[in-house]
């Protein structure tokens, strides 16, 4: 169980931070947001909340942490690509007002996501099969 603790920290971006920073004003609460895209949201936020719960069920009780940590991956690397493809679609990660949440010029959530994809691929690459010491 000792990568079940890293994993755990890599979803809380998704499964926990990102609810309570997106229920709110900017977000599922925006006047601005057509009533469809606020809908969208929710749903990404509930279904990104429970692969979440899914992820700590898989690596706590079930003990598999290698398709815990795939199942996460998939859900953090679509933020990444969709961060990648925003030209192509008119995204972006500025709130509506322009404001945009910075830590030393860099957008907090890309970075917050940017180590919890790191340390994915970290677990991951550390209990790959075949590997002499490595879990099963």
């Amino acid at each position: 169980m000792r990568y079940a603790l890293g994993l755990t920290a890599c979803l809380i971006p998704f499964g926990l931070l990102t609810p309570i920073l997106e229920i709110g004003p900017t977000h599922v609460f925006n006047p601005d947001w057509p009533a469809h895209a606020r809908l969208h949201e929710v749903w990404q936020l509930v279904t990104n909340s429970g692969i979440a719960v899914l992820c700590l069920w898989l690596a706590w009780a079930r003990r598999e942490i290698r398709l815990a940590t795939a199942i996460a991956a998939i859900v953090v690397g679509g933020f990444l690509l969709a961060l990648i493809l925003a030209p192509a679609y008119g995204g972006g990660m500025k709130h509506s007002d322009g404001s945009e949440l910075t830590v030393a010029g860099v957008n907090a959530a890309v970075a917050v996501m940017a180590l919890a994809m790191a340390g994915l691929a970290f677990i991951g690459w550390r209990t790959r099969k075949g590997e002499p010491g490595r879990a099963a």
